[in-house]
């Protein structure tokens, strides 16, 4: 991720951050549309997972320039998704449903630019945690 990719998410991050509630249930609604068979998988209150969801991507947000101070959390993260059920293939659906719920919230301020910088944060957040829990699999 380059520091103009970095500058527009966290832009971003200040006009979806007092509408988190919304945003997580966006996307959560969303997620459940695309692959209903993943609704049992979060066995506890979806808006308290939604507010986790939130305070996590606060924190990566705020993080991406230095990714290298939460790398172990999200490697946590992501062996924990694995314990939980979470595959592989999984993490295509949650991406294409957090980029929905961010242009649903954000509208035409979700712009081409900004779509491909939060689609690259995912995919580099989303890469350390999908190896390790590849690594966690092999173990």
């Amino acid at each position: 991720m380059d520091s103009q990719q970095i500058y527009l998410i966290r832009k971003s991050w200040t006009q979806l951050s007092p509408a988190a509630e919304t945003v997580a249930a966006l996307f959560y609604n969303k997620l459940f549309e695309l692959d209903p068979a993943l609704r049992p998988l979060f066995k506890h209150d979806i808006k308290a997972q939604g507010q986790k969801l939130m305070t996590i991507l606060g924190v990566a947000v705020g993080s991406l320039d230095k990714l290298e101070k939460i790398l172990p959390a999200l490697q946590d993260l992501g062996r924990r998704h694995a314990d939980y059920g979470v595959s592989d293939a999984h993490y295509q659906t949650v991406g294409i449903a957090l980029l929905w719920a961010l242009q649903h919230q954000l509208g035409t301020a979700f712009t081409p630019e900004l779509k491909q910088a939060w689609g690259q944060a995912y995919l580099t957040l989303a890469g350390v945690m999908r190896e390790a829990a590849v690594q966690q699999q092999a173990a």
